[in-house]
């Protein structure tokens, strides 16, 4: 009997094992979410280089395979031994080897989010390529929305790909039709696109990037359009109620920028798992 055979056979297995691929994949994610906007900016700095007829400035390769992963405080390499996912960090009690200096929380939460959304997903969707495929959908949207978090930027490099990988699923009709997710993926950025410009025109200020078009673009070619008004909803509302806790709580002031990628991300992944669930509910609700 094959691993695949195995795998469909016992579905406590192919749990198991999405949980383990889902925390190695978390622990290069957090090297995607360093490192993809610092690479982002060097890209910038070269193309504003050449456009004033400077030469660009030579530096070291630094991408997301080179250099070695280091302490940036004492510069000590970490090991395969340290780059365990949690466990590591369990172990060297959250704090580096060489220097002492305190590890942020925030590399195991990514790995063990990462983890344990891949396992739901196996869980979810059973043996098979719709749950590879929400697997995929689950690592790209940790990604974003930990970078959105960090520096307010939803990068290209991560939603386009997103957005085609999406259409070509529902080629096969994994989780809608090709049309649905033709619409929903036009749908998608036309209405946040004009939010934007509806709230421009009111204000003089931009309300959100097009990264957050593209995204929800993107969501909108993997579950299609019928998703897009939930995931909007919920993501509207979780968005507020952060906001006016970061302003009532913490004093923050009204202008201070909130990235909505994530918010975004945490709309579409409930629409994943129980978008048709929630919005049959809604339905038969509002019908009585």
């Amino acid at each position: 009997m094959s691993l695949f055979e195995v795998l469909q056979a016992a579905p406590a297995a192919f749990v198991m094992v999405c949980l383990v691929l889902g925390l190695l994949v978390g622990s290069f994610l957090n090297v995607v979410i360093h490192r993809l906007p610092k690479m982002m900016e060097r890209g910038w700095q070269d193309q504003c280089a050449e456009l004033t007829g400077e030469q660009p400035q030579k530096r070291v390769p630094y991408n997301l395979m080179v250099p070695r992963s280091a302490c940036p405080n004492c510069q000590h390499a970490i090991s395969a031994a340290e780059n365990i996912p949690v466990i590591s960090y369990i172990l060297l009690r959250g704090k580096c080897k060489g220097c002492g200096t305190r590890i942020s929380m925030r590399y195991p939460l990514v790995e063990a989010c990462t983890g344990l959304l891949s396992a739901c997903a196996a869980w979810h969707f059973g043996y098979g390529i719709t749950a590879v495929a929400a697997i995929l959908l689950i690592w790209a949207l940790v990604a974003l929305a930990a970078i959105d978090f960090d520096t307010q930027l939803l990068p290209d490099d991560i939603t386009l790909p997103l957005l085609w990988l999406g259409l070509l699923c529902n080629a096969s009709a994994v989780f809608t039709s090709l049309a649905n997710a033709v619409f929903g993926a036009m749908a998608g950025y036309l209405v946040l696109w004009s939010v934007y410009w509806l709230f421009k025109l009111l204000t003089g200020k931009e309300g959100m990037g097009y990264g957050d078009f593209k995204l929800l673009a993107a969501l909108g070619a993997w579950l299609g359009w019928q998703m897009l008004p939930l995931i909007i909803m919920l993501s509207s509302l979780v968005g507020a109620a952060v906001g006016i806790t970061l302003i009532l709580v913490l004093g923050r002031g009204r202008n201070v920028p909130i990235p909505f990628g994530p918010y975004l991300a945490g709309g579409g992944l409930i629409a994943l798992f129980w978008g048709e669930t929630l919005t049959r509910a809604y339905l038969n609700l509002m019908a009585v």
